[in-house]
């Protein structure tokens, strides 16, 4: 690229023209003499071919997954109503390691410590070549492996194997998208997983994509009471609330939720979820009574259904800690705190991200208390837990940063405060925007910042910033709205005070 006037994508294009040409003159490549990588590569396919043939055909699923880190669990979780051979490579791991050992005896993959990879060059030749023409068949079975992989968040360090699954969904999703065709032979229940995978990792367009999908699959189906299509409905309703989009989060609850007590009758467990789901929403409104309203049916129905200790219970548990902690009801947020984490750390593990989360809340719960100490220790144990569990750029654990940044601005450390809410506010501004709501609540804990400061000019920026934001997503009744708009109008107050200034 130094040599020539060619852009990246120019490369790119160059690159993949490359490959179709090898496979239009590849006749006169064939012969070992010339060494090429080309050659080398088709005559070891043909005498794996011709040594175990499903070897050579596990090499063509492999172009469908990202070549880095292969196992045997990801392929084998896959295993079940699959093409024969693949049922009968699966079935047993030595079957499986005798494949990929041949493969490997021709330097096609490589093994490492509980996985495989393959290098960039050859995979691109597992797609280029031996799946020039698009195999619908393999790229399904490499869709359910995935989708299949996936873990749910109330299982143990699920983030450890949904973080790694990330790439292969990736590249699953650039491989369809590169043949211009749909996901609709696809089923529903695998797309419903990868829409899973894709919403704990942050990646809500995605997620939304495939929730949508399988919605439309489920509909036309299975018609629009099923449960399959009630439960896409809840997901894509929580989906919604994540991405600030309440009027459409509340449609998708109230659905999901007539339909629920309609299938299912009002105490069903899915019922319940979605009753606490409508609590999530209509506290993140400002709806407070009737918040506590469905939190309590929630509660109130697990714990005759499932116990006190279940982790169903234990989650609404948690929610109505954080609604009277809102209340300012700051005696019953703890017990219910202390109640959840108590039981999440039997059920769950002390490292589990639900487990963290309450760690959080109990750090905002002692800030509000002005326990200062308990606060930071409960706030760095959070952080260090979810950096761990879901990286850095996560907005769970930038929800972190940012109420550390708090804790820090009212224990007067300003350095480390704005430290704190820059970190948060280029995250969030990555994750979901500019103007979704967590980057403006940031935006406004720095104008609060920079106000204390002195730094009036900078405040007001901040404030206005927010309050627009806030006016184009909440409205202008909104709790947090109005909340902002008071902060801006005594600052401006103190700036005509002080500085004579007429706005």
């Amino acid at each position: 690229m130094r040599q020539t006037a060619d852009s990246f994508g120019d490369y790119l294009k160059l690159y993949g023209d490359s490959w179709r040409d090898l496979d239009r003159y590849s006749e006169e490549l064939l012969d070992y003499e010339d060494r090429t990588l080309y050659s080398t590569w088709n005559i070891s396919l043909t005498l794996i071919q011709a040594q175990d043939a499903t070897a050579a055909e596990l090499l063509r699923l492999m172009a469908y997954f990202d070549n880095q880190d292969l196992w045997y669990e990801l392929f084998q979780a896959g295993a079940e109503d699959q093409p024969l051979w693949w049922s009968e490579m699966m079935g047993n791991k030595v079957r499986f390691n005798r494949a990929m050992s041949k493969l490997h005896d021709y330097s096609l993959v490589e093994p490492g410590v509980g996985r495989y990879s393959l290098h960039t060059c050859v995979h691109d030749w597992t797609m280029e070549y031996l799946n020039r023409n698009f195999d619908e068949g393999l790229w399904q079975l490499a869709v359910h492996c995935v989708a299949q992989s996936v873990k749910w968040e109330t299982e143990r360090e699920y983030w450890v194997e949904n973080r790694r699954l990330l790439p292969h969904a990736q590249r699953l999703k650039a491989s369809r998208e590169r043949r211009q065709s749909g996901w609709e032979e696809v089923k529903a229940r695998d797309i419903i997983m990868i829409a899973e995978l894709f919403r704990q990792l942050d990646m809500s367009a995605e997620a939304e994509e495939m929730y949508i999908r399988a919605l439309q699959g489920y509909e036309k189906v299975m018609g629009l009471e099923h449960t399959l299509t009630l439960n896409t409905v809840n997901n894509l309703g929580t989906l919604y609330r994540k991405q600030g989009k309440m009027v459409e989060a509340e449609q998708m609850y109230i659905r999901a939720l007539q339909g629920y007590e309609k299938v299912w009758g009002p105490e069903h467990t899915s019922t319940l979820r979605t009753v606490n789901s409508l609590g999530n929403l209509y506290r993140k409104q400002g709806k407070m009574v009737e918040a506590e309203q469905v939190y309590i049916r929630a509660l109130q129905g697990y714990e005759k259904v499932w116990g006190l200790e279940h982790t169903s219970t234990l989650r609404t548990v948690h929610n109505l800690g954080t609604l009277y902690s809102e209340q300012g009801k700051m005696v019953e947020a703890e017990q219910m705190y202390i109640r959840a984490l108590q039981g999440e750390k039997k059920a769950l593990g002390p490292e589990h991200t639900s487990t963290l989360n309450t760690v959080h809340n109990l750090g905002t719960l002692y800030s509000n208390q002005g326990k200062m100490v308990e606060a930071e220790q409960m706030y760095i144990q959070a952080l260090q837990g979810k950096e761990k569990a879901l990286g850095l750029e996560h907005t769970s654990t930038l929800d972190t940063v940012n109420n550390l940044g708090n804790l820090y601005r009212k224990q007067g450390k300003m350095v480390e405060a704005e430290q704190m809410y820059i970190r948060a506010l280029q995250g969030y501004q990555k994750a979901w925007g500019p103007e979704h709501t967590s980057a403006l609540d940031t935006v406004n804990n720095m104008g609060n910042l920079y106000k204390i400061q002195g730094k009036m000019v900078e405040a007001e920026q901040m404030y206005v910033r927010a309050l627009r934001g806030y006016e184009e997503a909440r409205g202008p009744a909104h709790p947090n709205t109005r909340l902002i708009a008071a902060n801006l109008r005594v600052l401006r107050i103190a700036m005509n005070l002080d500085h004579g200034r007429i706005n």
